[in-house]
Order: structure tokens, then sequence, then C-alpha cells
């Protein structure tokens, strides 16, 4: 069974991968990060915006795991935990941006097929 290449069968390895970052917080946590160097987990919160606590610590624990986000925990008292970009997350944020752009010069046709 031909499981490598193919994103239309479920076993997949990119699969996987492809769910992660096509998930509505990386496509925001991500360029967050590439906006400074480190980012405290509030920080973030304030930047994007409706994300719960919940929500973000999980995303920045899959992004951690899949070696795109750094946690960087000073181990002070109190804590004091901040997060940024691995190169491999700095490559994938620059995609995003390349998104992001294709997004806002086609905001218009995307709200209008929306009917």
């Amino acid at each position: 069974m031909k499981t490598s290449a193919d994103v239309y069968v479920a076993a997949c390895p990119s699969r996987v991968a492809l769910e992660l970052i096509a998930s509505k917080w990386t496509l925001l946590i991500l360029p967050a990060l590439a906006e400074k160097k480190r980012m405290r987990n509030n920080e973030l919160m304030r930047r994007i915006g409706g994300v719960s606590q919940k929500m973000l610590t999980q995303t920045l624990r899959d992004l951690e795991r899949a070696g795109l986000v750094l946690r960087i925990d000073h181990k002070t008292v109190p804590p004091w935990v901040e997060y940024g970009l691995t190169p491999l997350g700095r490559s994938l944020s620059r995609t995003l941006t390349s998104l992001d752009r294709w997004v806002e010069k086609h905001q218009a046709e995307l709200n209008g097929g929306a009917r």
C-alpha cells in the first residue's frame, strides 16, 4: 500500500503535517511569532485575539512537537516561558506570508463567492 507521497491516502505522513499547518490557530500563531524573536504566552493571546488559553497552549505544544516552535523556559519563580520560531518554523512562516498576501489580493473575490 502506497502511503509516502499520496495525501489522499489516510495513512500518508504528510497529511498529518498538512492538518497541523492548516489549523486556524497555526495560521495565526506562526506569523505572530515571526514578528518578534520571542513572545510570552499572554503576549501571543493579545496579538492573536479570540484564542482561548487552552487552545493556544495545545497548539503551541503541537507546533513544538512538530519542530516549528521553540519553548524557552527560564526556570524562574514566577514562571517565565517564551516561544520563538525554529529555523523550520521561520521557513514555514515565510510561506504563510505569501499565502496571506494572496488572500489579501483576492479578498473581494473570495467574499463574493460565499453566497
